[in-house]
């Protein structure tokens, strides 16, 4: 397969479009704000389905920050799966879980700090199942990209 078939390939696979950085920015600092204000009783969910705000490192600012995640509970911690709607690059979160997997996630009203690590391949086809059932739409996102989509279990 020379080059221009895999970028044909992947223009024909890769539909997904991730919102513009600016907007997923204000979206996020906005929805965490009113959280907070709330004392966690509001805005823990995104388009009709829950969330958890997951506080992390900035691989590249060494910050803290606190972003809403969809999760996937499973057993004692969840699943993170970064998928950011099967656009072609991942989520800037990928790369901060991957430099600094020391995480703290609160949901449901509980707090628990947790370790992040990318599950393997022989995991993750034991796990997608357990996703797409929790969001049917995980399923859909795999198949726009030719990315292979990072999934995170947080224990």
């Amino acid at each position: 397969m020379t080059s221009t078939d895999s970028e044909a390939s992947n223009t024909q696979t890769d539909k997904g479009n991730a919102p513009p950085h600016w907007l997923l920015k204000a979206v996020t600092r906005t929805h965490v704000v009113l959280h907070r204000l709330s004392g966690g009783k509001l805005f823990n969910t995104l388009t009709g389905d829950e969330v958890c705000f997951v506080t992390m490192t900035g691989a590249k600012s060494g910050r803290r920050l606190t972003i809403p995640l969809m999760y996937v509970p499973h057993g004692a911690g969840v699943l993170l799966v970064a998928s950011q709607g099967g656009a072609p690059k991942n989520p800037i979160w990928y790369h901060n879980l991957v430099k600094n997997p020391k995480i703290e996630i609160n949901y449901r009203g509980k707090k628990m700090s947790l370790s992040a690590r990318l599950a393997e391949a022989n995991e993750k086809s034991a796990l997608w199942p357990v996703c797409d059932s929790h969001y049917a739409p995980y399923a859909d996102y795999r198949a726009r990209t030719s990315r292979e989509i990072p999934l995170f279990i947080c224990e």
